[in-house]
């Protein structure tokens, strides 16, 4: 796995697990070991600050509430939970909306660099922005 990606991963695991009550995951995430395995499946090697997503990911599996379809989640966080902006949203979007993806769940942050965005990758997304890591998880998953 890539060290950028791992990093991720083990950013939002902490942060699931450091708001375990507040997301009221303490007795779910008790009975539970979680393992991981990801896979470049377009076999590009592009590293990905992927925190937010797999926050996403966990939180889903956890509550048994499936993911909206055809949904991106962009974004990364620090173990604090601190969301930080997709540094090439332009490009994520566009491999995105290639591969399927008709929403997009964004960090805030790149709100301003959605609006410079081409036309063409504009006039087929549904951006959703996001300030915090529970947000992204409630709208990725329909429920806010």
């Amino acid at each position: 796995m890539d060290a950028t990606l791992k990093q991720s991963l083990d950013r939002a695991f902490t942060f699931v697990k450091s708001r375990a009550y507040d997301l009221g995951l303490v007795q779910l995430l008790a009975g539970q070991d979680v393992h991981v395995e990801a896979v470049d499946l377009l076999g590009n090697h592009v590293t990905a600050d992927s925190a937010v997503a797999f926050f996403v990911a966990i939180y889903s599996a956890l509550i048994s509430h499936e993911v909206l379809s055809a949904v991106v989640v962009l974004g990364d966080m620090s173990i604090q939970g601190n969301i930080k902006p997709t540094p090439s949203i332009t490009e994520a979007l566009q491999m995105a909306m290639d591969n399927g993806a008709r929403r997009a769940i964004i960090p805030l942050e790149n709100k301003r660099s959605f609006l410079e965005m081409p036309g063409d990758v504009v006039e087929r997304v549904d951006p959703v922005f996001y300030s915090d890591a529970t947000t992204a998880g409630h709208k990725a998953l329909g429920m806010g």
